[in-house]
């Protein structure tokens, strides 16, 4: 491997967060995309020490499969009445693969890829699931225009080469069949040294990995502990290689119905890479560029109070153990419904009425200060 493929190239401290008047990724921004992030259930075969208490649990607290198949059906015909044909569904828990009918509502999906213009799956796992299970599951991903996992990397269990090995190969195994993989990493200050150099290991073997800072319970800052070198390391991370660097024995996805269309990001949109998923605009119109939302707590870029933001109108969460359906994690505002009783989508945007967004998939979804029409 090159030795510069190790450190970043890309400055993300120079980024002018206090000047930032919208934000969002940029597949959100330029195509007809409804998103759902959707929490199976809370259950999780990892016990690890720094997971807060909400996020998990012993008990297989998973709905009914039938039951998650007619919400799927529910979502797309409310997402079409509002324009959008374009779906994106980004599964977790809990640990997400655990839920009886997993696989069945991938087959559900993708029975369906032909009527929309586009639809993609997202898994976010921490992997244990042994060789036999990806190998059906890289099956199941390939009717997706595009599938993708973020793989949680918890070194408290996979805590030895071969463990760590085994990882690795299975996530080897899935972008050789054309699923984009992302560790998340995270830094915990009193075991960054080693972790760090556990995020190498991967690195080095082809996968990309984002350094995730360790937050507080609430989720909304940065623990204290880190060293200035430490925080540097967290700022820029590591770069992440072009998918078409990856080596794949598989490529027959289909095209999506509808493109991002060419120079929507400005003339040198085209030098931008890839993998910059989210787009940030300053107060001058210029555009700012980060690969990962997961880096936004790092720079305590998370506060979005008052800002006009597409929750609830251009994608959903459906959280655990209550079966509610939100317009995010974050929003502390009334449900949009119930996985059983049924819900109502927003029609427009809405205000932000929350001090800060918790979640990475909140912050990414397009939020703008001022109302950029006026």
């Amino acid at each position: 491997m090159n030795e510069d493929l190790k450190w970043s190239n890309y400055d993300f401290t120079k980024i002018p967060f206090d000047d930032i008047v919208s934000v969002g990724q940029r597949t959100l921004l330029y195509r007809d995309l409804f998103t759902v992030s959707w929490l199976l259930g809370r259950f999780c075969n990892y016990k690890c020490s720094y997971c807060w208490p909400y996020a998990r649990s012993d008990r297989k607290d998973h709905r009914p499969t039938e039951l998650c198949l007619l919400t799927v059906d529910e979502i797309k015909r409310q997402a079409r009445l509002n324009g959008f044909n374009s779906f994106h569904f980004s599964l977790s828990g809990g640990e997400p693969t655990f839920h009886p009918g997993y696989l069945d509502i991938l087959k559900h999906l993708a029975d369906d890829v032909e009527n929309t213009n586009y639809t993609s799956i997202h898994m976010t796992s921490n992997c244990s699931r042994n060789m036999k299970w990806f190998e059906t599951y890289v099956e199941y991903a390939k009717p997706f225009h595009r599938a993708s996992i973020t793989a949680s990397l918890h070194t408290e269990h996979v805590n030895t080469k071969e463990k760590m090995q085994e990882f690795a190969d299975k996530l080897i195994l899935c972008q050789e069949h054309d699923v984009q993989i992302t560790i998340n990493q995270v830094m915990v200050p009193e075991w960054f040294e080693r972790d760090w150099e556990n995020a190498l290991f991967f690195h080095e073997q082809g996968i990309n990995v984002t350094l995730k800072p360790q937050s507080d319970p609430t989720a909304s800052r940065v623990v204290d502990g880190y060293t200035k070198d430490q925080l540097d390391r967290l700022y820029n991370g590591m770069p992440q290689r072009a998918y078409t660097e990856v080596k794949r024995k598989w490529g027959g996805r289909p095209k999506p119905t509808f493109q991002i269309p060419i120079g929507v990001h400005g003339k040198n949109d085209a030098s931008v890479p890839w993998h910059m998923q989210v787009e940030l605009k300053d107060s001058t119109g210029k555009k700012w560029y980060m690969d990962q939302a997961e880096r936004f707590n790092a720079f305590n870029f998370n506060n979005f109070e008052g800002w006009q933001c597409n929750a609830g109108y251009s994608g959903i969460i459906i959280r655990e153990p209550d079966g509610s359906i939100k317009r995010s994690y974050s929003c502390h505002d009334a449900p949009l419904g119930n996985i059983e009783t049924g819900f109502e989508l927003f029609k427009a945007p809405k205000k932000c009425i929350t001090k800060s967004c918790v979640s990475s998939a909140d912050s990414k979804i397009p939020k703008s200060k001022y109302n950029e029409s006026s």
